[in-house]
């Protein structure tokens, strides 16, 4: 297959990542998945899995854990999503030996499988999947369901040492949860996709928690909410698991690149998480765990990709993330005016977002990812100006990521910041449009 037909093909597949609402424990099956795996030879029963599901920070703490093994000597499978800018990166492998290219994407996303592999791959896999869906009586793979499957035989026979797993969506009923992992970790779990996960903090944790099964000897969980911390540790009492627990604010600090405080946290999960590999016999002392965090790089997170005016992107998708961000953003960069480019999927808490966010700014520039799922900048106007918190000198709208930077160029002077926010999605979109421009 070419890799034009490659995506074509993976494209037929039901995306829930574009769908704004569907019957959530309906739609996702894990007896799906595993079915078509145990077709296909139970790919992941090979593989030495971390786990980490969670409300915010589960993509920068599987980077952080990754570079922290790849320091340590192992070779590292890493498989996150969304992607900002290339699915192929939702896909990577670290080493010592990672191939070091000149193009910018790929060393951004070191090791992230190239085209012709995943072109191979899906042309290999075609006729299993297409026999599954035959016969399947759990409907056809979705998108997730079939690239999960991709990842974990792509990371069988690259013989990786681990393989650090990032959830989906929730985590009880999401592709991922057919390993046994060597550790399971828990990131801060704060609302979002409430219509699917529950409305209640407890509803939320405990499809989060879910990946706490009684063959996972070992669980860290990041500080919590007391509903989410309580659901935890009675998930981990029930399933005869041990449970180590990062306490707010007494977690010591390290050196590392990514900015903001919630970073800080992410960073004392993955070393935590690979400090209880030594239960397994696999040592890493404390300064390869130190370099590891340090070398660590994850773009789209409060990453700094233009100076002059200085340009920041994030992801901040849910309200706790948008109140990292606000602090983050008041506690490490100094500017005239503040630009946000703001858009939001349809599913997430938009009014919250908007709430934490909106007031930072002297202007805000609407816009809209290419995805189904994004609300509409007419929409998002209304929320933000029925908010008296809200109150801005100027709102600016447009119809997608590039209108928006181009806008937000032209009115930024050198000394302002603009701050692209609000959903991945857009994040990813506008990146792609700055690295252009490089």
């Amino acid at each position: 297959m070419t890799y034009p037909e490659t995506i074509k093909y993976l494209e037929s597949f039901i995306n829930y990542e574009k769908i704004p609402a569907y019957p959530y424990k309906e739609s996702l099956k894990l007896e799906r998945v595993k079915g078509f795996l145990a077709a296909i030879g139970n790919p992941q029963d090979s593989l030495k899995c971390i786990h980490i599901a969670g409300t915010k920070g589960k993509g920068s703490t599987c980077a952080f854990l990754t570079y922290i093994l790849r320091q340590a000597g192992f070779k590292v499978g890493l498989y996150t999503s969304p992607h900002l800018s290339d699915f192929r990166e939702r896909i990577r492998i670290l080493s010592h030996k990672s191939q070091v290219t000149s193009h910018k994407l790929s060393r951004e996303f070191e090791g992230m499988i190239s085209q012709k592999e995943i072109s191979d791959l899906v042309a290999r896999l075609r006729p299993a999947i297409e026999d599954y869906n035959r016969n399947s009586k759990y409907e056809r793979l979705s998108f997730f369901e079939v690239y999960t499957a991709l990842a974990f035989v792509y990371f069988k026979e690259k013989k990786v040492d681990f393989a650090v797993l990032e959830t989906g969506l929730g985590g009880r009923l999401d592709a991922t949860n057919v390993v046994n992992p060597l550790v399971a970790v828990i990131t801060p779990i704060s609302y979002e996709h409430t219509q699917k996960l529950g409305n209640t903090l407890k509803e939320i944790a405990q499809e989060k928690a879910g990946i706490i099964k009684p063959q996972v000897p070992i669980v860290i969980s990041a500080p919590q909410e007391k509903e989410a911390g309580k659901v935890i540790r009675q998930r981990c009492k029930d399933a005869g698991a041990k449970l180590y627990e990062i306490k707010q604010n007494k977690y010591p600090r390290f050196k590392i690149k990514l900015l903001g405080e919630h970073q800080q946290i992410n960073a004392n999960v993955a070393a935590q998480a690979a400090r209880a590999l030594g239960s397994c016999g696999i040592k890493i002392s404390e300064k390869t765990i130190q370099k590891g965090l340090c070398q660590t790089v994850w773009p789209g997170r409060l990453e700094i990709v233009a100076r002059e005016p200085l340009v920041v992107l994030d992801g901040a998708q849910n309200v706790a993330s948008a109140v990292a961000l606000k602090k983050a953003v008041q506690d490490n960069f100094k500017y005239k005016e503040l630009i946000l480019v703001l858009g939001i999927s349809s599913d997430k808490d938009i009014k919250g977002v908007c709430r934490q966010l909106c007031p930072l700014a002297d202007k805000i520039i609407l816009t809209r990812a290419n995805n189904p799922r994004a609300t509409k900048v007419d929409e998002l106007e209304k929320i933000i100006k029925s908010q008296t918190r809200c109150q801005v000198p100027q709102i600016i709208m447009t119809e997608n990521a590039r209108e928006a930077m181009n806008k937000a160029r032209g009115i930024a002077h050198k000394e302002d910041l603009v701050l692209v926010t609000g959903s991945l999605f857009v994040v990813g979109e506008a990146r792609k449009l700055l690295k252009k421009l490089d």
